[in-house]
């Protein structure tokens, strides 16, 4: 199974930004982590700061043959309605990951856009939060559209 992991704003700089927030992992280290726990996933890693770059990241994961995609929106997670669509557009299961818990941090960071469009959501157990999504995506994601999110 071949698994897109996709990154929004700000996360290139993962292990020196806000670390008492995000954690000490980069970005790589995230990637490299992941490649050692999952030998038989085709993994593919993309970090775009733009919301255009995302949504074309997301267009293109179905084409490209990806069996889902895991995303960590960033702040757009909070906001992008152009985003939501996207995932909602796309005939892949996309499950939603944040290192934060959203829930115990901001008001404005507690509402979720994506989420109804996504097969799931994970939120504030930092880098381990991925390992789950792939977990996920390998082991228990539904392969037809709708499956997982008939209200997208």
């Amino acid at each position: 199974m071949r698994v897109l992991v996709l990154n929004g704003p700000n996360l290139n700089l993962l292990g020196t930004r806000e670390a008492d927030v995000y954690g000490l992992a980069s970005l790589d280290e995230i990637a490299r982590s992941l490649r050692d726990a999952f030998p038989d996933v085709d993994l593919a890693f993309a970090q775009h700061n733009g919301e255009g770059a995302l949504i074309d990241a997301l267009h293109a994961a179905e084409r490209d043959g990806h069996g889902g995609v895991v995303i960590n929106p960033g702040g757009y997670g909070h906001t992008s309605v152009a985003l939501r669509d996207a995932i909602a557009a796309v005939r892949v299961p996309v499950v939603e990951v944040h290192l934060s818990n959203v829930y115990a941090r901001e008001p404005f960071r507690r509402r979720l856009v994506l989420a109804p469009a996504c097969a799931g959501v994970i939120t504030g157990l930092g880098p381990a939060g991925y390992h789950l999504a792939v977990r996920y995506l390998r082991d228990f994601a539904p392969r037809a559209r709708g499956a997982a999110r008939t209200d997208a």
